[in-house]
């Protein structure tokens, strides 16, 4: 088994676990007190930087970095993720760190609430305001959604610098071609059942998106009721949600490795957000959609209440690959193989946020 760092962003702190030699130790809670939002690992440089969107309730948020897995962590004489003033606009809460892929170097997202793309070139240290999604002309018609007006979900394509891809809670899924210069909605068959009209140019509640890791044009989404799968890189999109108990959720995430493979966490309803079936499964697909299977192996047997929310399943790149996911209830699963078998890594934790892993 490769060595694996594992991190788990709660509403009290930044757990972080690593396996070596097959066994895994948790250290202790980095940022107490402290919600952790979102987490990312660029493995990109020589040593990975772990990224950290912290929200304090009393100094507001802030993105922290560490080169050394957490021993130690920077935070920016300045803040790293600001509003221009001409904006009018102040910082609520960092959503989303993703690191773009080897073909640029330094460049870091991050996905804000107030719902806003913002970009670094130097690894996260600062970022600046990507104006012309902030300026779309559709904005003054966004909404918040439950978790509030954010964008949650980066996509980059590691064929295109240009290519990127955004879900904004609740105006769907907006693409650009040029490098964020220009902005289209890109919502073709995702539905918005809490609407008037269904299939609106814009409005969806996206819950998240993934990438295949053989097709990169295919994309899987879970949305706020529907699954569905892209084959043009949102161009438009196809509901693979039939087979499942419940096409309610708010995760996905692919497999590193294998094309057509994907996971979701289904829950039962918007209302009632609890697993489908009051059971603790995780469901995959290898065949991108056509069928879904229920993982279960060494998870809970009993009635179980543990929500997954958007952040909080991954995969790691290892082969076979590591997969897994953090629940409300403070539970934090692990499988080693593809997600056949699972083992309980922690409990009794705050209620996590998001999990990040990567092999190192």
């Amino acid at each position: 088994m490769p060595d694996v760092l594992l991190t788990v962003g709660t509403r009290k702190g930044l757990f972080i676990g690593r396996r070596h030699d097959g066994r895994w130790e948790f250290d202790d809670p980095h940022f107490p007190a402290q919600a952790v939002y979102s987490v990312a690992i660029d493995t990109r440089p020589g040593t990975p930087r772990l990224l950290v969107g912290g929200d304090s309730s009393h100094w507001g948020p802030s993105v922290f970095h560490s080169d050394d897995l957490g021993r130690t962590w920077t935070e920016p004489p300045a803040p790293a993720v600001r509003f221009p003033q001409d904006t009018g606009a102040s910082l609520e809460r960092v959503w989303q760190l993703h690191p773009a892929p080897a073909h640029s170097p330094g460049v870091v997202y991050a996905g804000t609430e107030p719902a806003a793309l913002f970009r670094s070139d130097d690894g996260g240290e600062s970022f600046a305001l990507v104006r012309p999604l902030w300026e779309h002309p559709t904005r003054s018609q966004w909404v918040p959604g439950g978790g509030g007006e954010a964008v949650h979900t980066v996509v980059t394509d590691r064929r295109d610098p240009d290519a990127v891809t955004v879900a904004v809670s609740t105006a769907g899924v907006f693409r650009s071609q040029d490098g964020g210069a220009s902005w289209a909605p890109s919502n073709d068959g995702v539905s918005a059942v809490f609407l008037p009209d269904p299939h609106p140019e814009f409005g969806q509640c996206v819950h998240k998106i993934a990438q295949d890791a053989g097709d990169l044009d295919r994309l899987y989404l879970q949305n706020h009721w529907g699954v569905y799968r892209s084959d043009d890189a949102g161009g438009s999109w196809t509901d693979i949600g039939g087979p499942l108990p419940s096409d309610f959720g708010f995760a996905v995430a692919a497999h590193p490795h294998r094309p057509g493979t994907a996971y979701v966490f289904p829950i039962t309803a918007d209302s009632d957000r609890v697993p489908a079936d009051h059971r603790c499964r995780v469901y995959r697909t290898t065949d991108a959609g056509t069928s879904w299977e229920p993982l279960d192996k060494g998870l809970p047997r009993g009635d179980h209440y543990g929500t997954v929310l958007r952040d909080a399943l991954c995969t790691d790149d290892a082969d076979p690959a590591g997969v897994y996911f953090g629940n409300r209830n403070g539970e934090v699963y692990a499988s080693a193989d593809d997600g056949d078998s699972w083992q309980l890594l922690a409990g009794h934790l705050p209620d996590v946020l998001c999990v990040r892993a990567a092999v190192i």
